[in-house]
């Protein structure tokens, strides 16, 4: 890049942006100190500032030109509760909590665009900069939506983008249809009597209704759906007993469904409920299951993935551009914005990591290099999606 770059110029500062929040991570709703951050950041460049939306949730507006269009780019704030463990001279500060998954790069490459689009406006409309709390575990992408984002803020679409360790350093892949999966959680509970553990028969034992869940629960994928329809279900947590020589008279389950196909959603939940319910009734016990629907799938727009795909194209050639790829399962309530007003989710390739180095890892480290990577595809897709008039531009 040329010296005289200016995206070549910011990315150390917006570097330094990022360290600094990825030394001071806060978990979802808690994100004061780096919404204060944002905001005050947004503020220096000339920005139109909007605090406090869902809590903690921020949005920068800029205008340029007649001010009649509209797009949102959007970014994280939350980090996780996991105990780093990098080595970095940025490392956490804050024991027991991490920015495992790259939102302290991500909020810091949106700031860095909108300083660039600030100084340069060479777009017509209006660009809402959306920095959003909670998305990790808490739907804060919904709450800010509940709390008005798109009347306040009209879009024709949203935009965001996720970096993404395992994919080829460099390159931007999103595609038509879902990118990520739906995500549901359930929990179990399986009550019945407990009993010395020499004397069983005075009891009833919820520990083998529960091994007996954990096996049955297999054939949901196996055996109740269509082998071509994507579907995971997982068992996560597994507690009961705190005495070893007691059968304890509860046993607690927890899990989690993953798919693209929404209908799959009251499938698991029936289907879940007639193996809890059976199992409990074989094993003279009591079964109660807990289903919690989750995200919905990222399921991206077609015309603004269009729009993403040319951008992606000139920034990183047509041949680091990436469309048909298989999908993740893994979820992400950017879902939310996209199922309201349409967009486009895209990754950004950080290459290839070791065991422990992918996302939510504790030896995770987000891949600076992406930085000019994203803060030109940003600034273009802006100008691509807001495009000045021909009498505009030349004024």
């Amino acid at each position: 890049m040329l010296h005289n770059d200016p995206i070549a110029v910011i990315s150390p500062e917006v570097i330094a942006w990022r360290h600094q929040i990825h030394a001071n991570p806060e978990l979802g709703f808690q994100e004061n100190e780096t919404a204060r951050f944002v905001a005050d950041q947004l503020r220096s460049f000339g920005l139109e500032v909007h605090e406090r939306i869902a809590g903690t949730g921020v949005v920068g507006v800029l205008k340029n030109g007649s001010g009649k269009r509209a797009i949102g780019l959007r970014a994280e704030l939350d980090a996780l509760p996991i105990v780093e463990r990098t080595g970095l001279p940025y490392a956490s500060k804050r024991q027991g909590l991490m920015h495992a998954c790259g939102h302290d790069g991500h909020t810091a490459m949106l700031l860095g665009s909108a300083k660039l689009l600030s100084e340069n406006p060479n777009f017509d409309g209006t660009v809402y900069l959306v920095f959003q709390p909670a998305e990790e575990n808490d739907g804060g992408s919904m709450r800010m939506i509940e709390d008005g984002l798109f009347e306040r803020f009209p879009v024709e679409a949203m935009y965001a983008v996720h970096n993404w360790p395992g994919q080829k350093f460099g390159t931007i892949a999103t595609r038509v249809g879902p990118q990520m999966a739906a995500v549901d959680n359930f929990g179990l509970v399986f009550l019945g009597f407990g009993a010395h553990a020499a004397m069983p028969h005075l009891g009833d034992d919820p520990i083998l209704a529960a091994g007996a869940f954990i096996n049955a629960v297999q054939r949901i994928v196996s055996r109740s759906v269509d082998p071509q329809m994507p579907l995971v279900v997982s068992l996560t947590q597994v507690h009961g007993g705190n005495v070893g020589n007691i059968i304890p008279n509860e046993m607690r389950l927890q899990g989690t469904c993953r798919f693209f196909d929404p209908t799959l959603s009251a499938h698991c939940e029936k289907v879940l409920d007639q193996i809890a319910l059976g199992i409990a009734a074989s094993y003279s016990v009591h079964g109660k299951l807990d289903y919690r629907r989750g995200y919905p799938p990222v399921v991206n727009t077609a015309e603004a993935v269009a729009l993403a795909t040319a951008t992606a194209a000139w920034v990183v050639g047509q041949e680091n551009t990436l469309i048909d790829f298989s999908p993740s399962l893994g979820c992400e309530d950017f879902a939310f914005m996209i199922r309201a007003v349409g967009g486009s989710y895209a990754w950004i390739g950080s290459g290839e990591v070791g065991p422990g180095e992918g996302l939510h890892g504790d030896r995770y480290v987000f891949n600076d290099g992406i930085v000019p990577i994203v803060l030109r595809y940003w600034t273009e897709l802006v100008a691509r999606a807001l495009p000045r008039t021909l009498d505009e531009a030349l004024s």
